[in-house]
């Protein structure tokens, strides 16, 4: 297993670690439901440093994105960044990323999920033989460090010149950050709850001060079981969950994301989806009989007829919520529709509902 640069400090914090995406990572410190509170009410900071990162540039950069992605990244001005996804060549998701704009028409980053490093790599370049951009992987000498709460941003303003708390959604600075250089500090935010995150690189002691000086503040460390059911309450898509290399960003409601003024792979397929409609599409639920669903629990009708499965489930921290998302067949989609979670082979009632979940 891999470790981050703030693999000890986890372990000395006590930590409960499992492995994740092939690197020692912290589930939880205090629990879960503390840890999700944490973040709703005040602000806590999670590792991601093993998220990947690759930069693009040269003047083939911004076409080279254009291609791999479903986005339209010529919108994107330099200091914006872009939610969109990859698709592969046959109507699935290589993976969902984020795209940086460093400067325009030239330097790019993006933002990839831990477990797809290589595979999205290897994609890039299979693409990048027909335009010839630079790629730098630097995902093994970037740290990133997520801040989110709604205090996040009024903690750190003091230790930087730059503007945290009037920073757009969905765009970034670069400066100076508690005495460190060329610290990247963007507001995307996979929890909902307001924040930032902190990208640098891992040199000279950078990794020990930065995470001190969070934790000085008074912000608590969070592990990745608080971020998931963060991002559930939001209904955010998490990659090997609810969305995959065998489900379309028009059944998982990312249509959003698909701009057909341009050219990519699948693009024909994706169409044709959108025109004539999908036969299953991702929903939320909330459980209306007692259970939790968990990923991979069937999903039936009121016949026993399964018509669907789920990706994401959980017990909700705070509001007590059993929900979940999942992938159900077309007619059963609409909101108020009666679904059934089998849950041990026992029908338990939910009803599609409209997400975010709070």
């Amino acid at each position: 297993m891999k470790n981050t640069p703030f693999t000890e400090k986890h372990i000395a914090l006590g930590a409960k670690m499992a492995p994740f995406a092939g690197y020692n990572m912290p589930i939880s410190y205090a629990g879960i439901n503390e840890e999700h509170l944490t973040v709703r009410k005040s602000a806590g900071v999670f590792d991601v440093s093993h998220m990947g990162e690759f930069i693009i540039k040269g003047d083939k950069a911004l076409d080279l994105i254009q291609y791999a992605t479903t986005n339209d990244a010529s919108k994107l001005k330099k200091g914006k960044i872009q939610y969109s996804v990859m698709p592969n060549d046959n109507g699935g998701i290589v993976d969902d990323l984020l795209v940086y704009c460093l400067e325009e028409n030239k330097v790019y980053m993006l933002v990839v999920n831990a477990a797809n490093i290589e595979k999205d790599w290897n994609r890039l370049n299979e693409l990048n033989k027909n335009f010839n951009a630079e790629l730098i992987n630097i995902s093994d000498k970037t740290c990133l460090l997520a801040v989110q709460g709604p205090e996040a941003t009024r903690l750190l303003q003091k230790h930087t010149e730059m503007d945290l708390l009037n920073m757009p959604y969905y765009s970034f600075d670069k400066g100076v950050f508690a005495g460190v250089e060329n610290v990247l500090i963007s507001a995307t935010g996979y929890t909902g709850a307001g924040g930032v995150e902190i990208y640098f690189e891992d040199k000279e002691g950078h990794a020990d001060k930065i995470w001190d000086l969070i934790l000085n503040e008074g912000i608590k460390p969070i592990g990745l079981g608080a971020r998931d059911t963060l991002r559930l309450e939001m209904g955010y898509c998490l990659y090997g969950n609810d969305i995959n290399d065998e489900t379309s960003p028009i059944e998982a409601g990312l249509g959003w994301v698909t701009k057909f003024t341009k050219d990519f792979p699948s693009k024909a397929i994706f169409e044709k989806q959108k025109a004539e409609g999908v036969k299953r599409k991702l929903v939320g639920f909330e459980l209306v009989e007692r259970g939790i669903s968990r990923k991979d629990y069937p999903i039936v009708n009121a016949a026993g007829e399964k018509i669907g499965v789920v990706t994401s489930g959980t017990q909700l921290p705070g509001i007590q919520k059993s929900v979940g998302m999942g992938y159900v067949q077309t007619e059963y989609s609409a909101l108020g529709s009666e679904i059934f979670i089998s849950i041990r082979e026992k029908p338990v009632k939910a009803v599609v509902v409209k997400m975010p979940f709070s």
